[in-house]
């Protein structure tokens, strides 16, 4: 029964997305059409390739985090390591929104620098560090720091404006980035489910 009430709220859910986002582009005398386009086509077989690997590895840390944590809240619910699972979930779907909707984008359009929306995720990320720095000081969080470092080196690049190939230039340390962050945080939630499981046996 919680399945099938499961279910249609997340269709319901869904379901208004689309309402609202169809009205959303009438009023704003858009092409409702333009919701459901496909993505555009590569230009020859390898282009955006890897900046899809990238995106690809940026679904992993979320989804892992958040089942990890509905896997953890049923076996020790009241354990204070599932707030830094559940906030981590959330943390990273931001990121994964930003780069499959291009957020930090879209926003130039309306007025606000791709730097300030930057500057407030770095804000963010800085919330979540000091509120969980005990937790991250006891994992593997070279490979987080390793993350971060490269993802600035990416945003560093991008705003230099080198040459030509500075989107390459600015590809290579983004795609390692999203590398060790998929590796940490499926690290730290495999510890934290196997931990679990232990000491749910004894």
């Amino acid at each position: 029964m919680k399945n099938h009430r499961f279910i249609f709220w997340v269709n319901g859910i869904f379901l208004l997305l689309v309402i609202s986002t169809t009205a959303c582009t009438k009023l704003l005398n858009l092409p409702t059409e333009g919701l459901f386009f496909p993505p555009s086509s590569p230009q020859y077989p390898t282009a955006g390739l890897l900046t899809y690997t990238f995106q690809l590895l940026c679904y992993i840390p979320p989804i892992v985090c958040a089942f990890s944590f509905a896997l953890l809240k049923k076996i020790r619910p009241k354990n204070q390591n599932n707030n830094f699972i559940l906030s981590s979930a959330l943390l990273m779907l931001g990121f994964l929104i930003n780069e499959v909707y291009r957020i930090h984008i879209t926003l130039v359009y309306a007025g606000i620098p791709k730097l300030t929306t930057i500057t407030v995720y770095g804000m963010i990320a800085l919330v979540y560090t000091k509120a969980f720095w005990k937790r991250i000081k006891s994992t593997p969080y070279s490979l987080l720091l390793a993350s971060v470092g490269l993802l600035l080196i990416a945003i560093l690049i991008d705003s230099l404006h080198l040459t030509n190939i500075s989107s390459f230039l600015e590809g290579v340390p983004k795609l390692f980035s999203g590398i060790n962050a998929a590796l940490y945080f499926w690290i730290i939630c495999y510890k934290e489910i196997i931990l679990a499981t232990d000491d749910e046996r004894m």
